[in-house]
């Protein structure tokens, strides 16, 4: 008799990210420039999710979604929603920080927000770039009506030949070794041209003192550039999740650095980029909430000046 039809093998099933992290799937996209009224480039990047019905009075949603532009003019934008699956509504007077803010500052373009609430004073504190090498701080009551506080971070501050310090997140992280509270992570390129993690520690959010050596090197982990840090936490120890470019998988990245940031422990892909809509083979710039207890990811979803805000699921 026929030797029976073998059954097709299963595909076998993606290897769970390292660290005991949630398998996030891409769920759908939140935000496509097309279908915003303050579109200025045709692309926007850099979520920043905050759940603030349990810290603002009479907000807009339940959550607040900050994004923008990249291209001049760039602009700090806000959409709110009721969960992080959306939908969201984009406020109808973006930007909400502009490129154009005086006295403090007059540049070609802002972009990149990254919002902390900050508990001792009740607000909501707002990192931003523009230009490239310099990150600044605005602070707001409400999420929307920012004042301007001070520049926090320039390529002065790094070493010599520093061009870019930007994309900057900061987290609530104690470091009591270094009397410090928050951790800013960022991008930073040189004329070598090829961008690495870089981070710095601080007691207040205001005034930082920043490691002269990356957290993390483009070679150590083989591509061209990285960026987009996030941090996160799990199981006691402390992670830094970032981007590569595209031309080097354009995948999220996993370096585990402990609670002390002593360790550099290269764990490998954290996410895989489809090469379908909306990704296009690039995800980028990760952001995390939690809804009634599903984890999330919303991130920058395309090429490169051509991305629109995604949301993937755990």
């Amino acid at each position: 008799p026929a030797a029976p039809a073998l059954a097709p093998e299963a595909a076998p099933a993606a290897a769970a990210p390292p660290g005991g992290f949630p398998d996030y799937r891409y769920l759908k996209t939140l935000l496509t420039p097309s279908q915003l009224k303050y579109n200025p480039t045709g692309e926007i990047i850099f979520p920043c999710v905050r759940g603030v019905y349990d810290k603002l009075s009479n907000p807009l949603g339940r959550y607040y979604l900050y994004y923008g532009p990249h291209d001049a003019p760039g602009g700090i934008c806000l959409a709110y929603g009721d969960s992080l699956e959306g939908p969201f509504t984009e406020y109808t007077a973006n930007p909400i920080v502009s490129n154009i803010w005086q006295p403090h500052y007059k540049v070609s373009h802002v972009a990149s927000p990254h919002v902390l609430w900050n508990a001792d004073v009740k607000e909501l504190w707002l990192y931003f770039h523009g230009e490239n090498g310099t990150t600044r701080l605005a602070r707001s009551k409400d999420g929307i009506t920012f004042t301007y506080d001070k520049v926090v971070l320039t390529t002065a501050m790094m070493p010599a030949g520093s061009s870019e310090t930007s994309y900057a997140r900061v987290f609530q992280h104690d470091l009591p070794s270094r009397g410090a509270r928050y951790v800013m992570l960022f991008m930073l390129n040189n004329q070598s041209n090829h961008r690495d993690i870089a981070w710095g520690w601080s007691k207040d959010g205001r005034d930082w003192t920043f490691d002269q050596q990356p957290l993390v090197r483009h070679s150590d982990v083989g591509a061209n550039n990285i960026g987009g840090p996030h941090l996160l936490s799990r199981d006691g120890s402390t992670y830094v999740v970032y981007n590569t470019s595209k031309e080097n998988g354009g995948n999220l990245l996993i370096t585990e650095v402990g609670n002390d940031f002593s360790r550099r422990e290269h764990l490998g892909l954290f996410y895989d980029s489809s090469n379908s809509a909306p990704d296009n083979g690039r995800s980028a710039s990760p952001a995390f909430g939690t809804d009634r207890g599903v984890p999330y990811m919303i991130y920058e979803a395309g090429e490169r000046l051509q991305g629109s805000i995604a949301v993937a699921r755990g």
